[in-house]
Formats: C-alpha cells, sequence, structure tokens
C-alpha cells in the first residue's frame, strides 16, 4: 500500500479543493427548492467517479431524488466491496446562527465548516479518494462498487426500491459505509449498533379561524396549549416514553454486555461542558452512552404555530403542529411503534380539538456482528493507520437502509465511520477535521488490503 499512500499524501490539496466543488452545492433533499441543486451534486459525483477510474458511472433515476451508481471490476473471482453513501445534506437552517455561510466551506483551527462537511459528504468522499488512489497505483485488490443516493435525510424510501431491484447489479462481498462517528481521535471505535426511527408530524386543529384572543381567550381551546400538553405527557417523570406497548419490544441488554459498554472512555463533566448544560436528563436507571447507544426515545424536533413575527398579535390561533421523532432499538418494529403513536395521540386528544398525524419515514435497528470478516478488517485497518485497536460501540443515530442491506442483499455491514461529536451534524456550523477526513482515506484504503486477504 505504500505507492496509495504516497498517492494521498501528493494530492492532498486537490481532495480538499474538490470536496469544497461539493460541499458548495446545496443538496437539500427535504426542501423542493433546491431539488436542481440535488441533481448537480448527483452530476458532480458521476463526474468525479469517471476521473477515478472506474469501467463505469450511471445516474439511476427513482421517483425522487437520483441514486449514482458506478463499478470497478479488477476480476470476478476476487471480493467485493459495495461502498453505500448520501449525498443529499439537512436543510441548514437557521441561517443566522451559522458564523460562516453554510454552503461556503471554510477551514478555522483545521476543521471543514460547511454544511454536509461531516454527513455525509466529507466521509463519502473519502471513499472516492481512496479507490482513486489504489487505482492509480494499481494497489486495487478488491472489486468496488459504489450506490450513493440523495434520499437518506429524507428517509430512503426510493433507495429501498432500487435495492429491491437490483440485487444483481448490487451482489457484494461486504457493504462498507462512512456515515457515523468515532469516539475521539485518542479513542478511535466502530460502530456496530444502530437505533431505529420513527417521524412523524402532528396537527391539532381548534377553531376554524384563527381568533381574539382577548374576546375568545379562556372560551375557546387553544391548539397549541393543547398540543402542548399532550406532548408534555408523552414522557414521564422517570423519563420513560408513555405510549402503551412502547417498551414491549424492546431489547434487553445482559449485565455482561452493559459492562462492556461502560469501559468506553466517556468523560460527563466534559460532556456537558461541551453542551452548555449544568445536568443530564433521559431515562432513569441507564448512563449516557446506554440512553443514546441501547434505549428507545421520543423528542419533539419542531413546535409551531400562531403568530411569530416580530411584534406582538393578540392571537389565538386555530391551529399548532409539531414533528416528532422516537429513536428505536433492535426488535421494535418502525411500522408498528408509528401506529402505536398516531393511535395514542388520537385517543389522548380533548374533544376541543382534532388531530391529525401524518407518518413521515422510518427504519429499522441493526446490529453488527463482530466477529465478521469485514468487522476484522475494519479493526486491522484502524491499527495500521492509527496505531490503536478501535472500540465497538453503538450509535445512537439511524441508518435505515443498513438493516434494509441485512434484509434484502443478506449482507452486513461495516460503519467505518470517523465523524466526532463535535462536528455538530444537522446543526448550525457543522465541520469535519481535516485530519479526520486524510486519516479516513488512508483507513479506507488498508480496510481493501485487509478484507482481501481475509477473503483470500
Amino acid at each position: 500500500m505504500i505507492k496509495s499512500l504516497e498517492y494521498i499524501e501528493n494530492n492532498k490539496q486537490r481532495f480538499l479543493d474538490e470536496l469544497f466543488d461539493l460541499l458548495r452545492i446545496p443538496s437539500v433533499s427535504a426542501d423542493s427548492k433546491f431539488k436542481n441543486d440535488v441533481r448537480k451534486a448527483a452530476e458532480f459525483i458521476k463526474q468525479k467517479f469517471d476521473e477515478s477510474g472506474v469501467d463505469s458511472s450511471e445516474i439511476c433515476e427513482t421517483a425522487g431524488h437520483p441514486i449514482v451508481y458506478a463499478e470497478k471490476i479488477i476480476d470476478p473471482s476476487l471480493p467485493t466491496i459495495l461502498v453505500y453513501g448520501h449525498y443529499d445534506v439537512q436543510p441548514a437552517d437557521p441561517y443566522d446562527l451559522w458564523d460562516s455561510p453554510p454552503f461556503e466551506p471554510v477551514i478555522k483551527d483545521d476543521r471543514i465548516f460547511a454544511r454536509g462537511a461531516c454527513d455525509d459528504k466529507g466521509q463519502f468522499y473519502m471513499h472516492i479518494k481512496s479507490f482513486e488512489s489504489m487505482a492509480a497505483t494499481g494497489e486495487l485488490a478488491c472489486n468496488v462498487k459504489f450506490m450513493i443516493e440523495g434520499e437518506e435525510e429524507v428517509g430512503s424510501d426510493n433507495l429501498g426500491l432500487f435495492v429491491q431491484k437490483n440485487k444483481e447489479k448490487l451482489k457484494a462481498d461486504v457493504i462498507l459505509i462512512s456515515d457515523t462517528s468515532i469516539l475521539s481521535n485518542e479513542h478511535p471505535s466502530v460502530t456496530v449498533g444502530l437505533r431505529g426511527l420513527s417521524y412523524l408530524e402532528i396537527e391539532v386543529t381548534g377553531p376554524n379561524r384563527d381568533l381574539h384572543s382577548g374576546v375568545y381567550g379562556g372560551a375557546v381551546g387553544n391548539p397549541l396549549n393543547t398540543l402542548c400538553d399532550m406532548i408534555s405527557s408523552l414522557i414521564d417523570e422517570n423519563g420513560r416514553v408513555t405510549i402503551p406497548g412502547f417498551y414491549d419490544k424492546v431489547e434487553e441488554l445482559s449485565d455482561e454486555e452493559r459492562a462492556e459498554m461502560a469501559k468506553a472512555p466517556f468523560d460527563l463533566d466534559e460532556y456537558k461542558k461541551d453542551l452548555g448544560i449544568e445536568a443530564i436528563k433521559g431515562e432513569a436507571g441507564y448512563s449516557t452512552i446506554e440512553r443514546t447507544g441501547i434505549r428507545p426515545t421520543l423528542d419533539v424536533n419542531g413546535i409551531w404555530g400562531g403568530y411569530t413575527g416580530e411584534g406582538a398579535k393578540t392571537v389565538l390561533p386555530s391551529k399548532g403542529y409539531a414533528k416528532i421523532s422516537a429513536r428505536l432499538v433492535p426488535n421494535q418494529d418502525s411500522k408498528e411503534i408509528t401506529k402505536l403513536i398516531i393511535d395514542h395521540m388520537q385517543k389522548i386528544a380533548p374533544k376541543h380539538v382534532k388531530v391529525k398525524v401524518t407518518p413521515h419515514h422510518g427504519g429499522e435497528a441493526a446490529v453488527i456482528p463482530t466477529d465478521s470478516q469485514g468487522y476484522i478488517a475494519a479493526v486491522k485497518a484502524f491499527e495500521e493507520a492509527w496505531g490503536k485497536t478501535p472500540i465497538p460501540t453503538r450509535d445512537g443515530g439511524s441508518i435505515p437502509i443498513v438493516a434494509l442491506f441485512q434484509k434484502e442483499l443478506g449482507l452486513n455491514s461495516v460503519l467505518l465511520g470517523f465523524g466526532l461529536d463535535e462536528d455538530a451534524i444537522h446543526s448550525p456550523n457543522e465541520s469535519y477535521g481535516t485530519f479526520n477526513f486524510y486519516k479516513g482515506i488512508e483507513t479506507i484504503t488498508w480496510f481493501h488490503k485487509f478484507f482481501a486477504e481475509k477473503e483470500n
């Protein structure tokens, strides 16, 4: 791998410049006004695949945003790695909380600041540059396929259909994904578990129009007040979700498994300091790491209604809205949980309002075996590139496609992510360390070598 590593070192600035060009494209999948930009990002990625030395590449149309597929088959008898990533990004709102424009990447303190810097443009682009380095130097040891989608941030609905229809095209020995994080640069880790997701929007309607709060206040139910009451009732004083049946299928880890999780380095004081909080809050009886890794949750992601503009308007609103999400753990079915939430919200709604609950998207939790060839190759790659053995961890986030890959392709994924908590994904001032970007390219390159050796 010496030649590949030299190639990476000699092309570091170009790799970064190309990533900056990609980050400048506002490929926000959730907002239709960015539809053309999402397409532009797909075209950019296809161009970079063509320049990197693939045998073929294509933009695959879907009912929504396109999927970019590319492959390089050097020998059908060799193992094949399928790389998954996503080029769409979260909305950058609120823009006024960014220290620099979200789609004008800048480097400060060796960190790349831009929407998508870590999630997931900076991370999936490492794979293209690692592939280019191995292909250019003749050190590519595996066949490689790439599937980069544009709808991960809105549920990957069309990717599921694409996978079902293209099982032969996607045939591989392992799936490699960089869309997760490590504990720290001092303590690298490999994610072996992901939570599932149920995401819904609630609309509460009271009177047939906005009302004068002086004339009608106290006589007519306020939908926003009612919505707040309904939401606050969903979590009890012990931090547990009150929806009947919510915990029926939750996987309970053994004391031994929980003890292993507790070995991961974690400084609670630093955690609170980083977040600017004086105390933590969550389900009683579980540590912070357990609350975000092995326990289900329910949270409000947004709430609005009435008058929110400058100054005052004494109005009793006709409607109130909220977006909520439940993070799920193994054995919880996202569709079942979604129905439980819908039924419960309808049941607890008082008679003075009407409630409409609309599901948006969801996905299942996944657990990755640590005795697989892919995981072993990932450990060896970290040991070679970082000089340290990575710690297996469970991530609180969701990548619905991982469970889909297990179901439809019969393949486990290796979650070889390099993000950090301070990267602030989904938040203003998202960033990604230049060290992590370059070290990630190197680690991925070592993964290819060790996976090929293990397979052979």
